[in-house]
């Protein structure tokens, strides 16, 4: 330390003198936020830019600062951008540096070494950005100006790898190891490579035998329902809450065991409907009937609900032709659906059966018509 320093003296106000010092005397009065913000526009202070100076004119500053950043040769500015996006890199600001670098880059400078720097280190950034294919396209360009840029290969292989682009991402490392052999990177990404390709085979063979099972299950549940015999019509337009709902078979690899169907129940004569999401083909109308009928006493209490019990319903269901059949109650499903003659199909490959109170089945039966029924099912 030279004999002439002198230790700065703590500003102490005298008896006349204000209580800041004058060059901290205009900010006594203003918050934080205020301070800051006055501070910013000063060059050696500023960590933002501002557009005016606070008064509605243009920041003489931050203009001096732009045109600074303009000043020299085009190699001379490249360079400078250029390493202002090494700093911002450095500090993972990799949006900032890539745009730096795009500066630089938009100098058109005739330096082969500075526009090489600038389309790698670019690339670097579009690389941690996840911007793969931008990557490739600024290595390929950096490798125009120094076809021996090792990171330049190392980076398109790993922008190769990640969209899963594995012949291109080994052509690159086959590039690189020729001009350094004993590159531990390059045999770290082929790792990466090789473990990527299995677990995308072992996802690919377990998709296709998914599909293979899924193709396995439906050929047996169509042989299920022509060994049954039984027949489906498509309707128009099919109950939504029917949707979800879908036949099947209760083991879905044994055309045997026992088929399960959803099921439409309508009770015509208050214009309602249920929708039973599984009934199996062993099951009677007694017992879908049951099921139905199992709600709280108030429910029977509802106008038009007076004659609704399993005694006092009776079974309709519509045959392929468009009439109607009295089913028994001890039938099961199997039985009904079956039959050569009466032909009773499911309906949008769900059973329909209409639950109807005995003192009003021949006031509905005689307002059935099949030519209506057959209409229905095509929606006029």
């Amino acid at each position: 330390m030279s004999d002439g320093y002198k230790k700065p003296q703590r500003y102490v106000p005298g008896p006349n003198d204000p209580a800041l010092p004058p060059q901290l005397s205009e900010f006594k009065d203003k918050s934080t936020d205020e301070v800051l913000e006055e501070l910013n526009r000063m060059p050696f202070f500023m960590t933002k830019l501002d557009d005016t100076d606070g008064d509605g004119g243009s920041n003489m500053e931050l203009e001096a600062l732009k045109a600074l950043a303009y000043e020299g040769e085009p190699h001379e500015i490249a360079e400078n951008f250029k390493n202002q996006g090494n700093d911002l890199y450095k500090v993972k600001r990799f949006r900032d540096a890539r745009e730096i670098y795009t500066k630089g880059i938009e100098m058109k400078c005739d330096v082969a070494k500075i526009n090489e720097s600038l389309y790698a280190n670019r690339a670097a950034c579009q690389l941690e950005l996840k911007n793969f294919r931008s990557c490739i396209s600024d290595c390929k360009t950096a490798l125009t100006y120094n076809p021996k840029n090792i990171k330049c290969y190392f980076r398109m292989g790993k922008a190769f790898t990640a969209i899963n682009k594995f012949e291109s991402a080994r052509e690159s490392i086959e590039f690189g190891q020729k001009i350094d052999n004993d590159n531990k990177s390059f045999e770290n990404l082929l790792n990466i490579i090789k473990n990527k390709e299995e677990e995308i085979r072992k996802y690919e063979e377990k998709k296709l035998k998914a599909q293979q099972d899924r193709e396995n299950k439906k050929i047996m549940l169509q042989d299920a329902l022509t060994l049954r015999n039984v027949k489906s019509i498509k309707t128009n337009s099919p109950a939504n809450m029917m949707e979800e709902a879908k036949v099947r078979l209760e083991d879905p690899m044994d055309f045997e065991s026992q088929m399960i169907y959803p099921a439409l129940v309508m009770y015509p004569t208050t214009d309602e409907f249920d929708v039973i999401a599984e009934v199996g083909e062993l099951s009677t109308v007694q017992d879908l009937l049951d099921l139905v009928m199992n709600r709280p006493t108030d429910w029977f209490e509802m106008p038009g609900h007076e004659n609704f019990s399993p005694n006092k319903l009776i079974a309709f269901m519509e045959t392929q032709a468009g009439g109607l059949i009295k089913v028994g109650k001890k039938l099961t499903f199997h039985d009904i659906l079956k039959k050569q003659s009466p032909s009773v199909p499911l309906f949008d490959d769900a059973i329909k059966i209409y639950f109807v109170p005995k003192s009003e089945s021949d006031t509905w039966i005689s307002k059935w018509n099949k030519v209506d029924a057959i209409k229905r099912r095509s929606g006029n």
